[in-house]
């Protein structure tokens, strides 16, 4: 039974989660890994969803203040041997569902074009690729993304 927890980054399986996360992105990023891991600290997040799947967590996601009525879409991450199940789409609508509580009106991601499948899933989830925002503006592998919510 899949479960679904909002909680914040101090959450010791969130923490696990993005622990593996970065190790996939160190190897995918290769050189450029340095570059992107600086904007990905999670020390002070405080809107986190932990997927659980018969109480083993297998995914998560994340969303940070991003400007006036915007949120940043953060770490999402599911376990490789769970792919394929929607878990990462309902971590997406719970962080979705939880920005709109709190009154914010969109959403916005940036992935990378080395992770077709995560492009693909956002554009699935109703993204819509837009200009490269701050940090990646001019990165070339960077995909940036934004949803109404």
């Amino acid at each position: 039974m899949l479960q679904l927890i909002r909680t914040d980054s101090s959450n010791g399986d969130f923490q696990s989660l993005v622990a593996l996360l970065d190790q996939y992105l160190r190897k995918l990023d290769g050189d450029d890994h340095a570059f992107y891991a600086q904007f990905n600290q999670i020390d002070a997040l405080r809107n986190v969803v932990v997927a659980y799947l018969n109480n083993q967590a297998v995914s998560c996601g994340a969303f940070k203040p991003f400007d006036e009525g915007t949120v940043e879409i953060k770490r999402m991450f599911t376990l490789p041997e769970f792919r394929g199940q929607r878990l990462a789409v309902q971590v997406l609508l719970e962080l979705e569902a939880w920005a709109s509580e709190l009154s914010h009106t969109a959403c916005v991601l940036e992935t990378g074009k080395r992770m077709p499948d995560a492009v693909r899933l956002y554009q699935r989830s109703g993204y819509e690729i837009i200009s490269n925002f701050g940090q990646y503006a001019g990165d070339e592998n960077s995909v940036c993304m934004k949803k109404a919510v």
